[in-house]
């Protein structure tokens, strides 16, 4: 499938010219960017920095929003007391677009690093939160009956009903955070950003320099599939009852 992209793309672009390079570089335009950010590097540090920049920024948001969120989502689905007391403040920040808190971040934590995590925290969140809870929610009504008939403990509870009878729906929301930490952290490294796949992007922009531009998207596309890839893995080692 690649490689007929690959040729549909040269004949558009390199053959017949249906598609003008100053829209659209040809494959050869854009590995010749390609080499140029790998070994001599492009908006201030080459393709490895702008992606381990990137990756770690994403890593830090995204792991601590789903821990925070997995949390006090399974808590607000077994709970009605503590889902009372937080959903009318969740509801209250749900409606937020992510990208509306790039001006608070900036003005609280100024333009590094902490900033971009704080934005990428609150777009994480609010996914990993509401299928916690709706995992709960989906487990069968006699499992519970039968856990309350059978006395079990509080942490043997969580530890063997709640989280693993929620944990399919608590993957669906870690992917789901992970597709909005990248979209997020793109879009909070378009501003005050030294380096960074989202650096890569504006930078082109400026520059009209589409081949990069293409570049620093398929950096981007190719990262976020790795991780979804690891995250993949993680949910078969934590569900092997589900592996085929």
């Amino acid at each position: 499938m690649l490689l007929l992209v690959g040729a549909v793309w040269q004949l558009l672009t390199a053959v017949y010219g249906v598609i003008s390079p100053a829209r659209f570089p040809t494959p050869l335009e854009v590995s010749q960017a390609l080499r140029q950010i790998t070994f001599d590097g492009y908006a201030n540090a080459r393709l490895l920095e702008h992606v381990v920049r990137s990756v770690s920024l994403v890593t830090a948001g995204f792991v601590v929003s789903s821990f925070l969120g997995v949390a006090l989502g399974l808590a607000m689905g077994a709970s009605r007391t503590v889902e009372a007391l937080v959903n009318p403040v969740f509801l209250l920040l749900r409606p937020i677009p992510p990208l509306a808190w790039i001006p608070l971040a900036i003005v609280w934590l100024g333009l590094g690093n902490s900033a971009k995590i704080m934005v990428i925290f609150f777009a994480a969140f609010v996914p990993s939160v509401i299928n916690s809870q709706a995992g709960v929610r989906q487990i069968d009504t006699p499992v519970f009956e039968a856990a309350a008939m059978l006395g079990v403990g509080r942490v043997r509870y969580w530890r063997e009903i709640l989280i693993p009878g929620a944990l399919p729906s608590i993957f669906t929301g870690l992917r789901l955070s992970l597709q909005a930490s990248w979209t997020t952290l793109v879009a909070a490294e378009l501003v005050g950003a030294v380096a960074g796949l989202g650096q890569i992007l504006n930078q082109a922009a400026q520059d009209i320099y589409p081949a990069m531009i293409v570049v620093g998207m398929a950096s981007v596309a190719v990262c976020g599939w790795l991780m979804t890839l690891g995250l993949g893995w993680l949910e078969r080692r934590a569900m092997p009852w589900r592996v085929q």
